[in-house]
């Protein structure tokens, strides 16, 4: 288990797999507020599946909910189980089986929270039901119109892609809005390209980087749902207008609506992500997808985190293929900067914590500095984002013959404390960097 995995369950994300404003123009303002009331619901769900044993082999349930919208139905099908006849249910089965071990294989992750749980799927879930959710203990499939959509379980990569929002909701945890909600979206669209290519046997450059194909019937215009290649292309249609997701800052999209542009804003990572995978080569998931789990899993990824953290999280986990990384951001309009407020990739020298001591009875000057790229240790970390905080320390004027302590981290105005308003962190962060010295508080 990493360390950001916790036996704690985290807040769910409210994730759905249709953007809302998809939902009004099938479904018409009505089934929209219903959605959005849903989707409320499941934001207030905090708990989960996971039984107390672990099996060897995470075990799943489909579920069959008869058209209802209560959770999670009626058993179908188990892992162990032979195939139903529902193609439903044996979609769903296959597409569990499928994630679950590409989650084992290739980062040796047991289940969605890394310890095992037992995983509930429902099929068939509320009537011509136009959407897919993780609601934080159910993944759930509506069967689609059958005029604008098809079954929500017929693209194998619908189903990866709400698993995946659980794995996050145990990792990283990240916010469903905003950039940080954005992000879920996009670490949820990578995970499910990654599943479709590796069932396919495509490595990066072959595969086609479509998420939903299929999810559409032939009446509609479109490739999929989403173009992880080209944002903004997926579909073009008269009743259901252009694809508007986004794939460069220079679009980004300010809006209240859609938890802030979740689905909008996902295409800037998610062509941040095919980038890298194509340039880095093999498989999606060994290469790109390697390096997406690792930041996700690890401590540099907050809850609130924004493209430009996540996307330094990257470069730190990609080892030789960095520069690779770094430009794959770079062409989205993301420049990596880590939460210490340094960008990602800067010369060396340039990447480091200076404290400075001055003054007292002798006037003397010490100085000590140390590489931000060693900082391993998660206490150090947080010393120095306090640290170098605008505004921490308690308000003081200098005292005579106290001494000035000055933390300066490239990117940020240096921070300026007399010795008397010395916060406990900024004192036990000069005694570790300064030669031979010591700050008392």
């Amino acid at each position: 288990m990493t360390s950001r995995d916790t036996a704690t369950t985290p807040a769910a994300p409210r994730c759905a797999f249709i953007p809302p404003w998809l939902v009004e123009r099938v479904d018409g303002p009505e089934q929209a507020e219903r959605e959005e009331a849903l989707r409320r619901a499941r934001g207030r769900a905090t708990g989960t599946s996971a039984a107390s044993g672990v099996v060897a082999g995470p075990a799943w349930t489909v579920h069959d909910a008869g058209s209802s919208t209560s959770l999670p139905g009626s058993p179908a099908r188990r892992a162990g189980e032979p195939e139903t006849g529902d193609v439903a249910v044996d979609e769903a089965a296959t597409g569990i089986a499928a994630t679950l071990r590409m989650f084992a294989e290739a980062f040796s992750r047991d289940s969605y929270d890394g310890a095992g749980a037992p995983v509930s799927l429902t099929v068939h879930y509320g009537s011509r039901y136009n959407n897919a959710f993780w609601d934080g203990t159910h993944l759930v499939f509506g069967d689609g119109d059958g005029q604008v959509f098809e079954r929500f379980t017929k693209p194998v990569d619908v189903l990866a892609h709400e698993f995946a929002h659980a794995v996050v909701q145990h990792t990283a945890g990240l916010a469903y809005e905003g950039q940080s909600g954005a992000l879920n979206e996009s670490v949820a669209d990578v995970f499910a390209s990654c599943l479709k290519q590796r069932l396919l046997g495509q490595d990066a450059g072959a595969g086609d980087w479509l998420i939903g194909e299929g999810i559409f019937t032939p009446a509609v215009r479109a490739r999929a749902l989403r173009d992880m290649a080209a944002p903004g292309t997926a579909y073009d249609d008269p009743e259901l207008g252009a694809d508007p997701q986004v794939g460069h800052m220079d679009d980004y999209v300010e809006t209240t609506a859609d938890n802030g542009g979740v689905h909008l804003n996902s295409g800037i990572p998610n062509k941040a992500f095919q980038l890298a995978a194509v340039a880095i080569g093999g498989r999606a998931i060994e290469g790109a997808g390697r390096i997406w789990y690792d930041a996700l899993v690890g401590d540099d990824v907050p809850a609130d985190a924004d493209f430009a953290t996540f996307a330094a999280a990257t470069v730190a986990s990609a080892g030789a293929h960095a520069d690779a990384v770094r430009e794959a951001w770079r062409r989205v309009g993301v420049t990596p900067v880590a939460a210490t407020g340094v960008p990602a990739g800067e010369p060396r020298a340039a990447r480091r914590l200076r404290v400075e001591r001055s003054g007292g009875f002798a006037g003397l000057r010490q100085a000590g500095e140390v590489d931000l790229d060693e900082l391993d240790q998660q206490d150090l970390r947080a010393l120095v984002e306090e640290a170098v905080r605008p505004g921490t320390g308690k308000p003081a004027p200098p005292m005579p013959d106290m001494f000035v302590y000055t933390f300066t981290v490239p990117g940020r105005d240096p921070v300026t404390v007399p010795e008397q308003a010395l916060t406990a962190s900024q004192a036990e962060l000069a005694r570790r960097v300064l030669p031979h010295g010591s700050a008392e508080v």
